[in-house]
């Protein structure tokens, strides 16, 4: 693990990247601490808030490098992050998607503001506390699955580039558990050893997204109907921020009839469009955006084949990526049919033992579009 020059590590005041900090130190590293303040300028975010990057956060970092001697700098990224997160999450909203905040992050302010700053301090590389794991393959680095399939964070950084991942290191990807990773925390004295994980999306401390979203885009929460597949009118709804599609519980429109599920939102209408559980299913997703990380500059023209995860809690479905003569596109056919396939979630691509856990590699991935949903 060790480098020729200093490791910078993105410390957002949690154990993970705390850890990370430590275990390079005690390994004899040079390191240098960074977080990024992303919103709230740093404000508490009140008792509960389950979040990073903000607040306390930014103070338990500094405490963490303070004890294992090493020099911290907070940089000031909150515009870019109002920017190229926030303001995409509530446009993605407003168009009738569930947006993933967490992999712009990895994308934008993270893996290109923070890891250039990283190399103008004269760091050697960025190393984060993410559970995935760097494999140096034939052909270069390669983006592996977290050793924990509990823990694996892979799907979170499917748009990390094949230059970023020959800067990058992941000192965890390899823990056996997060009970391993809070062990060495007590172990080196870190007051983070027994912190909460956080949870919610990080500009959204309590939960209320929706708010978020009604905020920085009026009328994105106009209210309108719930209709079937045919068109009739079953009832109303409170704005289509509110739902997802596969959602089924929240709809207020039960019956004694079969359960009816979220199948599509309209944003150009304002519909809600629900059905049966069938008819959520999919076998073929288009995904725009696409990142490739397996071997040459893409899919191959026959397909290339993969286990394909819809959702970062979905269980992965066998199929095969197809190039597509958009640059950037790729179409996805699938063995099975997928059920809840939702725009502006991603779809990522593993092989060589993907859903298996341990080694399996992430081969790209990208945002699934309305085509067909």
């Amino acid at each position: 693990m060790t480098t020729k020059g200093p490791v910078v590590v993105a410390m957002s005041g949690g154990v993970d990247s705390s850890v990370t900090a430590a275990l390079l130190k005690e390994q004899g590293q040079e390191v240098i601490g960074l977080t990024m303040r992303l919103y709230d300028h740093g404000k508490p975010l009140g008792a509960g808030a389950r979040t990073c990057c903000a607040g306390q956060d930014i103070h338990d970092a500094k405490r963490v490098a303070d004890r294992i001697g090493i020099p911290h700098y907070v940089l000031d990224y909150e515009s870019r992050f109002q920017e190229d997160v926030m303001e995409p999450f509530a446009d993605s909203y407003a168009k009738g998607e569930t947006p993933i905040p967490c992999v712009l992050c990895n994308q934008t302010v993270k893996f290109r503001d923070l890891l250039g700053a990283a190399l103008d301090l004269g760091g050697s590389a960025l190393a984060t506390g993410h559970y995935v794991q760097r494999v140096d393959g034939a052909d270069g680095p390669e983006l592996h699955r977290g050793a924990d399939p509990n823990r694996d964070q892979s799907y979170f950084l499917f748009a990390t580039t094949k230059g970023q991942l020959g800067q990058l290191l992941f000192p965890l990807g390899g823990m056996a558990s997060k009970d391993e990773t809070r062990a060495i925390a007590r172990r080196l004295g870190l007051a983070v050893s027994d912190k909460p994980d956080s949870q919610d999306i990080c500009f959204v401390p309590n939960g209320d997204y929706a708010s978020v979203v009604e905020k920085l885009r009026p009328g994105a929460a106009d209210p309108g109907e719930i209709v079937d597949l045919e068109g009739k009118v079953l009832g109303s709804h409170r704005g289509l921020i509110h739902y997802t599609v596969g959602q089924r519980r929240g709809l207020g429109i039960g019956g004694a009839g079969d359960p009816l599920y979220v199948v599509r939102l309209e944003p150009e209408t304002h519909r809600l469009v629900v059905g049966p559980h069938e008819a959520l299913g999919r076998r073929v997703i288009t995904v725009h955006g696409v990142n490739w990380l397996g071997a040459g500059e893409g899919p191959a023209a026959e397909g290339t084949p993969a286990e394909i995860k819809i959702r970062h809690a979905a269980p992965a479905v066998s199929g095969r990526v197809f190039p597509d003569e958009r640059p950037g596109w790729a179409r996805v056919e699938l063995v099975g049919a997928a059920f809840g396939v939702a725009p502006g979630q991603a779809a990522v691509f593993y092989g060589d033992g993907g859903e298996k856990g341990g080694s399996g590699r992430v081969l790209g991935g990208g945002w699934i579009s309305r085509e067909g949903c």
